[in-house]
């Protein structure tokens, strides 16, 4: 079964209330418990205290943009040197720069946390900021740490999403990363750690763009630069991203945080470029898509008026953190071919517009 099926059939399940505890494959009950336990050990138990990141941010004039953070210890930040190093007052600045307007956060996020907890952390968050424009959520990875049901883990993430859009607020969610490169876990049960990483983050794509979000591909978006200079891209534990790494996810989230807003950016108004790896296609196919392609941007589209084909809702991947297309697209083509998974099928592209406006280069693209 591929990816893009099994994240239909859990957020499927999520939807109507059934399980989704998918089974370890080759790994019994008794040798799954175990190394449960020896990533719990390997990866901790959530601790951290991340700097209070509560505030204003920019020196902008008139009305204040409103942020709401909600997540888990990437989200409130811990490993950040400072406030102002957090991933959501990084973004809020950014904000605030292009908007010219100050921008308030308000971080409600908790290290430790899963996804059942998001709705107590949005009632907490929504006392404070009751009328936030946009929020932005990251959470999954403690969810994999803990093995939970991962239908009750999307049915929560959904349900908060719903929550947040029927009031009117804008919604963004980082994705579960790939914790298949958290190096000290040994194998097999790294591999099994990273499939279960791609599955939740690939069902949580699903069901956010159908309950109204848009999603951003975390995946291993620190795990080249780990490798490379991984004293700086990660702090003291060997887990948490510092605070050169939080500006690096940042990057990734600041043009969907934009174009939530309604604000003009590069890609506002094009259609995906073919020759960047874009595509408009079903929702299940995008997200396995997104899941091997960190910094992807999954949202939905309609197709020549219709928001669902044949095989459900359309959805449109854009690579905005990618450089521009080279002159030969052919290049492009043989990249895409060495980055993908050879475990997946890939569905056919249905149909995308003709080659539009490049969007924005970022940082560590």
């Amino acid at each position: 079964m591929s990816r893009a099926s099994r994240a239909r059939r859990v957020a499927a399940a999520a939807a109507y209330g059934g399980g989704g505890m998918a089974a370890a494959g080759l790994a019994g009950l008794a040798l799954l418990r175990a190394e449960v336990l020896i990533a719990k050990r390997i990866i901790g138990e959530g601790a951290g205290t991340p700097p209070p990141a509560d505030g204003t941010y920019g020196a902008g004039f008139g009305e204040a943009r409103r942020i709401l953070m909600l997540g888990d210890s990437t989200a409130a930040g811990v490993g950040a040197s400072r406030s102002e190093e957090t991933i959501g007052a990084i973004v809020a600045t950014g904000v605030a720069a292009l908007t010219g307007h100050p921008v308030e956060l308000r971080n409600a996020a908790r290290s430790g946390a899963t996804s059942p907890q998001l709705l107590g952390q949005l009632e907490h968050g929504l006392r404070d900021m009751p009328d936030p424009e946009v929020a932005i959520i990251m959470i999954g990875a403690n969810d994999v740490k803990d093995r939970l049901d991962r239908a009750a883990s999307v049915r929560a993430l959904s349900e908060t999403v719903t929550r947040l859009v029927s009031q009117g607020t804008e919604v963004v969610v980082g994705t579960c990363p790939d914790l298949g490169t958290v190096r000290p876990i040994p194998q097999p049960l790294r591999a099994l750690v990273q499939r279960w990483s791609r599955d939740l983050a690939a069902a949580q794509t699903v069901a956010v763009v159908e309950a109204g979000g848009r999603t951003v591909s975390t995946g291993d978006l620190l795990g080249p630069t780990f490798r490379e200079s991984p004293t700086q891209m990660f702090s003291e534990d060997g887990l948490h991203p510092s605070s050169a790494g939080y500006a690096r996810a940042a990057a990734a989230l600041l043009p969907s945080v934009v174009d939530a807003l309604g604000l003009h950016t590069l890609d506002t108004g094009r259609g995906p470029d073919v020759r960047r790896g874009e595509h408009v296609e079903p929702l299940p196919e995008a997200a396995q898509r997104a899941v091997l392609d960190p910094g992807s941007e999954v949202s939905a589209v309609d197709v020549d008026g219709r928001s669902r084909g044949e095989r459900g809702r359309w959805a449109q991947l854009l690579r905005r953190h990618r450089h521009p297309a080279p002159e030969q697209p052919g290049d492009e083509a043989d990249s895409e071919a060495s980055n993908s998974d050879p475990a997946e099928s890939d569905a056919a592209d249905p149909g995308t517009s003709e080659p539009a406006e490049i969007g924005a280069e970022h940082p560590g693209g």
